[in-house]
């Protein structure tokens, strides 16, 4: 997909829209597929972006799906995901909704004491299930995307692995996997090898175990400079990490992970228009017709994404500050240097497509953007731009 082909799009569709590249994300599965084991199985994060039609382009390619939500859960059943390619993994949600994902007999991850003892009691071994992990393994880009240390609230703590086992045996839990998951934007491969090594342990206290999930966490470039995870060279140090460990203990896992990000957010570019130039005695705005409303990762996790002018590619670099629309500071970028930007040009945030649309509110009244996909050289709008009356969909009025 080229920039004229964004250019054509926010002709057609409008602006702010949400473009995904079918063709990147089928590169980027391939890529995982083609450096990891055969056997190794990848279930795409769905919260990373849900749109039915990316979730359905996803299953043909060949993945499972990893949910956090029973809604996430359904909207993978009805892409066409078959249960046993579905892995439920909630945090902080009641039994009721546990025993719902077992109603629809998928993959289900569990993630502290309270629900595992619960379920234990009602359920014992008649349906498996899998144990998330928490490895006190500080990982990722930015604290607020790192969620395997010792204060972070997914998982159940390495420490406790005695109470796992006590619930285990007093209520004759089968348990089939172990799951974990150390956080996001992960450079270094040794980080994974090193959670590996902790299930290998872990494992000879789980008699029953077929399934080892590592999450994901593989880096993406946001800017230029920015490295990513070697998938090549993780998937040959996995591959014999897990063939020394067979010859060692004489048992074989599945392997899984959960690719997000990874998939989809170099496949996004966010379509915007400039509003306004502003000039103060500091500074020169670009005020543009979005805010964090539509893209809230720049000021929740402070990342960077490059913005280019499609509309006077060729002009002179100025700098500029990109602010959006919202009546909050909803800064995108501070003294960026960009091709001349006038009032009306259009303008695109890349690496976009993950936790971009899926992120977004109806803060101060605003409408969601559009969504569309461009697959096989053509544009599908697969996500209409909301309208006023959305807004009061839902509403009672009761005055």
């Amino acid at each position: 997909m080229t920039d004229k082909n964004l250019m054509k799009i926010a002709e057609e569709f409008g602006t702010p829209t949400y473009v995904y590249d079918a063709e990147s994300i089928k590169n980027h599965y391939e890529k995982l597929t083609s450096s990891f084991h055969k056997s190794t199985r990848f279930f795409y994060a769905a919260k990373a972006l849900t749109n039915i039609n990316i979730l359905k382009y996803i299953k043909n390619l060949g993945a499972g799906l990893d949910c956090v939500s029973i809604n996430e859960v359904k909207l993978g059943l009805k892409a066409g995901f078959t249960h046993k390619h579905i892995l439920f993994t909630p945090n902080c949600v009641d039994l009721l909704e546990i025993e719902e994902a077992m109603q629809l007999k998928v993959h289900i991850n569990i993630d502290n004491i309270s629900i595992l003892e619960q379920f234990g009691n009602k359920f014992g071994n008649t349906y498996p299930i899998f144990v998330r992990i928490n490895p006190h393994i500080y990982a990722g880009g930015n604290h607020k995307i790192s969620t395997g240390h010792i204060d972070s609230k997914f998982g159940i703590s390495i420490h406790q692995l005695r109470h796992i086992e006590r619930v285990m045996k007093s209520t004759n839990l089968l348990i089939e996997g172990l799951h974990m998951h150390t956080g996001s934007e992960i450079k270094d491969a040794d980080v994974f090898l090193q959670g590996l090594e902790i299930m290998f342990e872990l494992a000879e206290h789980f008699p029953d175990l077929k399934y080892i999930d590592m999450g994901s966490g593989f880096k993406v470039p946001y800017q230029e400079g920015d490295l990513e995870t070697d998938v090549k060279t993780l998937g040959k140090k996995v591959e014999k990490a897990l063939t020394d460990y067979h010859k060692e203990s004489g048992r074989k896992f599945e392997l899984w992970f959960e690719p997000g990000k990874y998939l989809v957010s170099s496949s996004g570019h966010f379509l915007v228009k400039s509003n306004v130039i502003k000039q103060t005695t500091a500074t020169v705005f670009v005020g543009i017709n979005s805010g964090f409303n539509h893209l809230i990762r720049p000021m929740f996790y402070d990342s960077h994404h490059i913005i280019d002018n499609l509309s006077n590619p060729k002009g002179a670099e100025r700098i500029y500050t990109v602010v959006g629309n919202i009546c909050e500071t909803d800064t995108f970028a501070w003294d960026r240097k960009l091709n001349e930007v006038r009032e009306g040009d259009v303008l695109v945030f890349r690496n976009a497509g993950a936790y971009g649309f899926e992120m977004s509110s109806n803060f101060n009244s605003r409408l969601k953007s559009a969504e569309v996909l461009f697959l096989d050289g053509k544009a599908h709008l697969i996500r209409r731009r909301e309208e006023f009356d959305d807004l009061l969909k839902n509403q009672i009025e009761v005055l």
